[in-house]
């Protein structure tokens, strides 16, 4: 009986190829030569890339016996991972394998900026010995701010803690108890760049975060502060930074990422208190290693049928077919459990699984929730591995709950979170008819019958007449398209729940006049990631 036929369509380390073993037929090709790559795409069960090779939908149709795309590293843009769910091909990454990478390299960026490092490398390179001219700062009892506190800010926070500094951190979805455990003070943002003397960022790059350090942002910052962003290319407004450091209104920056990479022609490469590095967050040995070993055995298991925790559209594994479908609809729901529960940081999160379902092993439903909760909360790229980790470092206790009684549906699943405010936040799903259309059945104790869409508003109001007219009128007036609409409410004149479906994103200056507008209590926008 042959092997399967696994192929490797980039240079990766030997350590690599010892991790998937003997058990394959272990094919090399380069996979910027798209007809070489199609080619032997053509017999191949698994293929193994890093960031040259595009997976898209044209790659996977040449590949009728694909099971599994592997990235040896964090980053997924050059795989079509809707095309590969569609053809049933697993996806998987190495999505911790370059934190502590990252983590090393922010810290670098701080102290080069503290220190002029390269600035004064550079001048001596070119005969010119200027002590004066560098003289830089200490980081020992300096304020360090950093905004997003998961696992790459944690270690930043241990390495730099080591320094002598304070440091503090604004995390909309950390506990208390969590920041207290780390040793670091919870703050607002804006408390953050009024106090920091550096900032480094460390969030997921959404809709919400695009530019969330702008002009406004940097002006709270001191003169003499410093912000650095290992992260995604986009959180930090570049015409708003480049401003800020023509005008002095900081000290300097440092940055890896950028919105468009490489940055060629960016005003910033001409500025002399800025740092830049290409993108380097991942290029360190041990991280390409970690990396190739990673997926090598996320291949060894998806080729065996077993359960793959580093997959990012499907689980894999030994999962009922009933169950499956589940899987992408409690991903839905995680996301809009996490975009209500936004105000304040989650404590608690039961899924609960009604129905039919419970006779099956419906474990992987918690996996599910947890990645889609924590999906646009943290920078780090989650799967059905790291998803529980991040719950549990953020002191989220997590149950999962079943019943075989459904007296509404088949199937249902539900989502439901105790918040640090003392608030609850509940959202559920099911699947209807022979299609199984994913649908939100309920939202906070208000029943809906909701499809899914890339984007939703949802609104808690006084129910009261021409309220409709005048979220109508607002979204109209701004080119917003309301596809489809759904109110539901328990008594009239009490409060209402209105869901909207919309054709595009809605701009966070609208959201926030329409929710004046109508005195809602709730207004959220909560854009679906695919």
């Amino acid at each position: 009986m042959s092997k399967p036929v696994v192929l490797i369509a980039e240079e990766l380390s030997p350590a690599t190829v010892d991790a998937l073993g003997p058990d394959f037929d272990i094919h090399h090709v380069d996979g910027t030569d798209r007809s070489a790559l199609f080619a032997e795409l053509a017999t191949a069960q698994a293929v193994l890339v890093r960031s040259a090779t595009k997976m898209d939908a044209e790659a996977i149709k040449a590949a009728p016996l694909l099971k599994v795309i592997a990235r040896a590293g964090v980053g997924l843009d050059n795989v079509d991972i809707k095309a590969a769910t569609a053809a049933g091909v697993m996806v998987v990454n190495a999505p911790t394998s370059n934190i502590i990478s990252a983590a090393e390299l922010t810290v670098g960026h701080i102290l080069s900026l503290a220190r002029h490092i390269p600035a004064a490398s550079g001048a001596l390179a070119d005969g010119q010995w200027k002590r004066s001219k560098y003289t830089g700062v200490e980081l020992y009892e300096k304020t360090i701010g950093i905004i997003g506190l998961g696992r790459i800010g944690a270690l930043i926070t241990a390495r730099l803690q080591a320094f002598g500094t304070n440091v503090i951190a604004y995390d909309p979805y950390i506990t208390s108890a969590r920041a207290q455990q780390l040793g670091v003070t919870p703050v607002t943002l804006d408390e953050l760049l009024a106090q920091s003397d550096f900032v480094t960022i460390h969030m997921p790059k959404t809709p919400e975060t695009t530019g969330m350090i702008g002009a406004a942002q940097l002006k709270l910052m001191k003169p003499t502060a410093f912000v650095v962003n290992v992260a995604r290319g986009g959180l930090i407004d570049e015409e708003a930074l480049h401003e800020a450091l023509l005008a002095g209104t900081i000290a300097g920056a440092g940055l890896d990422v950028f919105v468009s990479e490489p940055p060629t022609g960016s005003p910033l490469l001409g500025l002399d208190n800025i740092i830049t590095t290409p993108h380097l967050g991942a290029s360190t040995d041990e991280a390409q290693e970690k990396a190739g070993v990673s997926v090598a055995k996320s291949v060894r298991l998806a080729l065996s049928g077993e359960l793959v925790p580093d997959a990012v559209n499907v689980a894999g594994g030994v999962i009922d077919p009933y169950v499956r479908p589940g899987i992408p609809l409690v991903e839905k729901l995680g996301q809009v459990f996490s975009g209500l529960a936004a105000h304040s940081p989650l404590t608690s999160v039961d899924i609960e699984v009604r129905g039919e379902l419970v006779e099956y092993d419906v474990s992987v439903l918690k996996l599910a929730a947890l990645k889609g909760i924590f999906t646009n909360v943290v920078s780090e790229t989650v799967s059905y591995v790291n998803a529980p980790l991040l719950a549990e470092q953020r002191g989220v206790t997590v149950r999962l709950l079943t019943d075989a009684e459904s007296p509404e549906y088949r199937n249902v699943i539900t989502l439901r979170g105790a918040l640090a405010d003392g608030s609850q936040v509940s959202v559920s799903g099911t699947l209807t008819g022979t299609k199984q259309i994913e649908k939100i059945v309920e939202i906070n104790g208000y029943d809906v019958e909701v499809p899914f869409a890339k984007n939703l508003i949802v609104m808690l109001y006084a129910d009261r007449p021409g309220i409709v007219a005048v979220y109508g009128r607002e979204f109209g007036e701004a080119n917003i398209n309301i596809a489809g609409m759904q109110i539901a409410r328990h008594v009239a004149g009490g409060k209402a729940l209105s869901v909207l479906t919309v054709d595009s994103e809605v701009p966070a200056g609208l959201l926030t006049a329409v929710r004046t507008a109508i005195d809602a209590e709730i207004m959220v926008e909560i854009d679906l990631t695919e």
